[in-house]
């Protein structure tokens, strides 16, 4: 039987040509943006010293590849943080229907604030504002012909603005990876188990959670609209918009709390499309109601209402984030031990970042173009306005943001330089232990080679405990936060309040951080969407690759406006390929670094019991034990692995190695246990391979970390597996 091993790679792909390590490489199956690659014949051994016939799967361009694609994705991060955190929820199933709810609710608050940045943008900072000073208005002639039209109909005009934001992020939803072929089976909403075959499959969750989120966002932006023009008119049918566009919302959030959105059923679908719908017609009245002519009316200070819908969005992301928190703390009980510090508890930490980045693109956004606006005369309790200077100002809410981000930028800072050092001496005479226990040799070379492998140990094991210390200290931070921009609904911002408590001396300096606050807060949004620009072709900024290519490894359950899972197109691709080769009479291996060992397990989890007899296992950087059980406890647990293992008859083997930072065993060892053959699945190797330098060489060899370069224990490994596969006879 001829063995063939195909290869994924993980984060930060380097092309078929690095993967199978040839020089030329040709795709036998597949196309441009996911392929199976094998060495070119007559450029190179089509198979490898262990006998295995060579094949990649290469996927990574289903996450990038191109600007437009890398940059939508940066766009995208906020709603892609509060898709991923309905997964590291501790419990699944109908025992933790009530968490997802609320993660479903934080995700239509990240839509609703979304929708506020472009009102705050074109309705207060440019309709109602600057369009109501000639000194803002002087030399544009983009938006100088506002002067003239009257405040309710500048209004219904710019309100076009928001509205094809709106039309973007709801084209957006609709994007797949998934193939025509894939869409035979009977279509699902995803599943609590991930040997489930609908769980890649939210095709049917998916079109209600986008109607959900489109009416949620078309009545945010009716309901701020209406808070301008209702009290002003004191009229009975603006009161009537505006109680039919609160109850539209009331009914959005009904919706996203029913379990009921998760199971398919044509009376769910219904229902969603009848709340879509009469969002859009309620779109229609309110800016038809806009545009009716009314008795002069001149436009002073803000937009009536948006400060105070800023500030109740805020305070009810506050809400939701402590109710979600004490959730899960409760379901928290349920894991085994032993439990590590964020283990089940991420999906309030997660969202509170994507909560905090999209508070950068809002904050970055409003404060860039008021400064422009206002040609840099903005208004503070320490500096009055000049005369004749419009007061562009944005909410008070984002005034105690921009506070925050500059406390969490020195907490970050601070936490990043104390963590490294505490336990350092302990740390590093545990990693001094391991290398002379490792290498005999130890004595016998420099000093400096030595502490150079101790200290490669010592790094890769920090990342445990600098993760979880960092997002402990930004999550609390950004609680304490959203609880003052909650509290902004009385307004009262941080200028006013030093300025009332302590006049002068306290007010300088607290609005100079909420200055620098600002001004960080638009050179990251600046930053985060330059990095997404140019992350596909420049090596020096990967990180934005690998977060992208982490992040959309989950199906879209929470947030439907996120990047589109690539899993659910990689997964039947290759369980395809694996039926036709063991089909054909062919023993497959799948060997799959990093992230790619993840991948491979999941996709073996998919493949029918006939298939599985001649399919073997071979990870090596995996973070499956690592990292994934920690952050994704409901999902990828002992239970699950046991059976991947089981289902295999434990033809798998996990290579890992000391010095890296992402990976580890994928079993914690059982004592009590010799003959358990989970035992047998985890093997440690020594990198570097040796401290001297080998006859055959000039220089010692290096230390790989999380790196992958085929040698004798990967080879060794692909051998022993291959010999463990069923004949085509049984």
């Amino acid at each position: 039987m001829g063995i063939t091993e195909i290869r994924v790679h993980g984060v930060a792909d380097k092309g078929p040509e690095t993967i199978l390590d040839r020089p030329i490489v040709v795709r036998v199956a597949g196309d441009d943006d996911a392929g199976f690659y094998r060495p070119r014949p007559g450029f190179g051994d089509p198979a490898e010293p262990d006998g295995a016939t060579l094949e990649a799967y290469r996927w990574s361009r289903l996450t990038g590849g191109t600007a437009r694609r890398t940059f939508s994705l940066v766009l995208l991060l906020p709603f892609m943080l509060s898709n991923i955190a309905v997964w590291m929820l501790p419990v699944p199933g109908r025992s933790g229907a009530a968490a997802r709810a609320v993660c479903r609710l934080l995700a239509a608050t990240m839509t609703a604030m979304y929708v506020l940045s472009t009102v705050g943008v074109s309705l207060d900072l440019i309709a109602w504002q600057c369009a109501a000073y000639p000194r803002c208005l002087d030399g544009r002639r983009e938006i100088s012909w506002l002067g003239g039209v009257p405040p309710g109909q500048r209004l219904a005009l710019l309100a076009v603005l928001p509205v094809i934001a709106i039309a973007v992020v709801w084209r957006l939803g609709a994007r797949t990876w998934q193939l025509p072929e894939d869409s035979a089976r009977t279509p699902g909403v995803g599943a609590d188990r991930l040997d489930t075959p609908a769980f890649w499959d939210t095709r049917s969750l998916l079109r209600r959670l986008r109607s959900v989120h489109v009416a949620a966002a078309l009545g945010t932006l009716n309901v701020t609209l209406l808070l301008a023009l209702a009290p002003h008119d004191a009229a009975l049918p603006g009161w009537l918009l505006l109680a039919a566009d609160v109850l539209l919302l009331g009914g959005a959030v009904v919706l996203l709390c029913r379990p009921r959105i998760e199971r398919h059923g044509e009376q769910d679908q219904l229902s969603v499309s009848t709340i879509r719908w009469a969002a859009v017609a309620l779109t229609a009245l309110t800016l038809g109601y806009a545009l009716t002519p009314r008795p002069p009316w001149s436009a002073e200070g803000t937009l009536p209402g948006y400060g105070v819908v800023v500030a109740g969005l805020f305070a009810g992301q506050m809400v939701l984030l402590a109710v979600l928190g004490l959730m899960v703390l409760v379901q928290r009980r349920h894991l085994p031990r032993p439990r590590f510090l964020l283990t089940g508890v991420g999906a309030p930490v997660l969202i509170s970042v994507a909560i905090g980045l999209g508070v950068a693109y809002s904050s970055g956004l409003t404060y860039g173009l008021a400064e422009y606006l206002d040609r840099g005369s903005s208004p503070t309790p320490a500096r009055p306005l000049p005369p004749d200077a419009p007061p562009l100002a944005p909410p008070i809410a984002y005034r105690w943001v921009t506070l925050g981000f500059s406390l969490a930028v020195v907490v970050v800072i601070v936490a990043a330089l104390l963590a490294p050092r505490l336990g350092r001496g302990r740390r590093r005479r545990a990693a001094e232990d391991l290398v002379r226990r490792d290498y005999p040799e130890a004595s016998r070379v420099p000093p400096e080679r030595t502490r150079a492998v101790r200290d490669a140990i010592v790094h890769a094991r920090l990342a445990d405990r600098l993760g979880p210390l960092l997002s402990s200290a930004y999550g609390v931070l950004a609680v304490l936060t959203l609880a003052a921009a909650g509290l902004s609904v009385t307004g009262l911002g941080p200028g006013a309040l030093a300025l009332s408590l302590g006049d002068e001396p306290l007010a300088r300096p607290v609005v100079f951080v909420t200055d620098l606050g600002a001004l960080l807060i638009g050179l990251f949004a600046l930053v985060l969407a330059g990095m997404g620009l140019f992350a596909y072709r420049s090596g020096a900024i990967r990180l934005v690759g690998v977060l992208w290519e982490l992040a959309t490894f989950w199906p879209r359950a929470a947030h439907p406006l996120a990047p589109p899972c690539y899993v659910e197109r990689a997964v039947p691709e290759l369980t395809r390929r694996v039926r036709q080769l063991t089909a054909d009479g062919h023993g497959v291996v799948l060997s799959g670094q990093s992230h790619g060992s993840v991948l491979i397990a999941v996709t073996v989890l998919q493949l029918p019991d006939e298939c599985r007899r001649r399919v073997a296992l071979l990870t090596y950087g995996s973070p499956l034990g690592s990292r994934y059980r920690r952050v994704f406890p409901a999902y990828v647990n002992d239970e699950v692995l046991r059976k991947l293992g089981d289902q295999l008859s434990w033809r798998w083997i996990n290579l890992w190695r000391y010095t890296d930072p992402v990976a580890g065993p994928v079993f914690a060892p059982t004592p009590a246990l010799p003959d358990d053959p989970a035992a047998r699945v985890d093997r440690r190797v020594r990198d570097p391979k040796g401290l001297l330098i080998p006859p055959t060489d000039t220089v010692p060899p290096s230390v790989q970390g999380h790196g992958f370069t085929p040698d004798e224990d990967f080879h060794s490994a692909v051998r022993e597996l291959g010999g463990q596969l069923d004949r085509p006879d049984g």
